[in-house]
């Protein structure tokens, strides 16, 4: 509970706080919001969501949306989990603890997990996350409640938050070759795909940096 007062899980919160706001001038109800909130958590897959929704896409192609923008916590979950797990833990409580993963929350857990004992890691991750997980709701919903007195630009601001916090931490973190020159690849790539191939940007900068930046890191590196 403690944990929940560091600077990334205040950043996460004012960034729900713009979510609920977002979520209301798009449209959507104070139940919708809670409920994205709830099942979809991670932020970016909540914004895109409700950006879906207010276009009048259809469900299936928000859903597709949304599962696209989930790709990026498949390697989060994969790094994260060995660390948190113990020997014997149930596949289920895997994937019960994988649905909590989101940039803040794989952030913290890889500075405080590796130094803590294995048999205490589950249980601080799951405090850690529940925390979270209902202030948010509750931040969305008042965020919801007054968004007629929060300008829109100062919504976009606080929903811009959670990234520059994970960009800057992803900086504070890059020990090796790879890490950096996929940061470097991706701070170039983005824009230039943005102008060329927008709405496809994000994957196409993150398949082609990174791939760049796995060989040529290893290259680095064997010299």
């Amino acid at each position: 509970m403690w944990a929940s007062t560091s600077p990334a899980a205040v950043v996460l919160i004012f960034s729900f706080f713009g979510f609920g706001a977002f979520a209301r001038e798009s449209g959507i109800s104070l139940f919708d919001t809670v409920f994205i909130s709830f099942f979809v958590w991670a932020l970016p897959g909540q914004v895109v969501l409700v950006s879906e929704i207010a276009s009048g896409a259809t469900m299936t192609a928000a859903a597709l949306a949304v599962t696209l923008t989930a790709v990026r916590l498949l390697p989060l979950a994969v790094t994260l989990l060995p660390i948190l797990r113990e020997p014997h833990t149930p596949k289920w409580k895997q994937y019960l603890l994988t649905h909590f993963m989101a940039i803040t929350v794989w952030v913290e857990s890889m500075r405080k997990l590796p130094g803590m004992p294995r048999d205490e890691r589950i249980p601080y991750y799951s405090g850690f996350c529940a925390v979270l997980f209902v202030t948010n709701m509750f931040v969305a919903a008042i965020g919801h409640s007054l968004a007629g007195i929060l300008s829109a630009k100062l919504a976009a601001g606080l929903l811009f938050l959670t990234p520059l916090y994970f960009v800057l931490s992803l900086i504070s973190v890059s020990n090796d070759w790879s890490n950096r020159l996929a940061l470097l690849f991706g701070f170039i790539l983005g824009p230039i795909f943005f102008i060329y191939f927008r709405g496809y940007e994000l994957l196409l900068s993150g398949l082609i940096g990174g791939t760049l930046a796995y060989f040529a890191g290893r290259r680095f590196e064997q010299k």
